[in-house]
């Protein structure tokens, strides 16, 4: 059995767990403490404030930066080109510095989004969150899949948290869970739902699915659409870990939040 059988047969066991035992999936993996109790302060070290739009000034970088102080988010999540500043400003702050990296489409070559990594971690990130080649896995090429992950694996540093963003609204659950596989045996640290740039974002069955697929010691990001509080929670509750928000003062406030991120 070569590399691409086995891991459509992993696939094919998790679809048929998932299918035989739905109460065991909403509830075997929830976090220990946090549930709908969540302090505001547990809350925010579950979110990467993120600013992704590429239309996006140095004003509104600035804020962000000031948000992620008085709220204390675990990371702010920028595009590379704005790594350097934004780390700069948070030097000392214990704040993660997140870059995306192939963003939003992934299609780009292996080499491209190593370099890219390797630029945005020498200007201080300390998590790169990549987009999976979607295109390949959809083919059924999962050796250049794997590959394409390995590729930004070896160019971040051994202290560096990689996160695989699979953009699950173009993906059937069998290949939800074969990008899971694939992502978890590259070395990668979390998987991740998405880019907020496309036709879906988040969802609770997606979180569940990811969470039951690569079990409890990887993280899972939910991403894109997160609006609301509760929304939150429940993202949580399904198996997340960590929460890619670009509205996170009017999740954290109550307010109405619009938009993908």
């Amino acid at each position: 059995m070569d590399q691409n059988q086995l891991i459509e047969r992993i696939a094919e066991e998790v679809i048929k767990r998932l299918q035989g035992s739905t109460v065991a999936v909403e509830t075997a993996h929830l976090p220990d403490g946090p549930d709908g109790t969540l302090s505001h302060a547990e809350m925010a070290r579950y979110i990467d404030h993120t600013l992704l739009k590429p239309e996006s000034t140095i004003d509104q970088y600035d804020q962000m930066v000031a948000e992620c102080v008085q709220y204390n988010f675990k990371s702010i999540c920028v595009n590379s080109s704005w790594v350097d500043y934004v780390a700069r400003k948070l030097q000392g702050s214990g704040i993660e510095i997140c870059s995306v990296v192939g963003f939003p489409l992934g299609a780009m070559t292996s080499r491209s989004k190593a370099f890219e990594t390797r630029e945005a971690v020498a200007d201080g990130a300390t998590e790169v969150d990549m987009v999976i080649n979607v295109g390949r896995l959809r083919s059924g090429d999962y050796d250049a899949v794997e590959e394409d992950i390995r590729a930004v694996r070896r160019a971040t540093r051994a202290n560096t948290i990689l996160k695989v963003i699979l953009e699950t609204c173009m993906l059937s659950d069998e290949e939800k869970i074969i990008a899971c596989e694939l992502s978890k045996k590259a070395g990668a640290d979390f998987v991740k739902t998405s880019t907020g740039f496309s036709s879906g974002g988040a969802t609770v069955e997606d979180i569940r699915l990811m969470r039951s697929t690569v079990g409890p010691d990887m993280g899972v990001k939910a991403s894109g659409g997160i609006r609301t509080w509760d929304a939150a929670v429940s993202l949580i509750q399904a198996g997340a870990t960590r929460l890619g928000i670009g509205s996170s003062i009017k999740v954290m406030t109550g307010g109405v939040a619009e938009g993908n991120y």
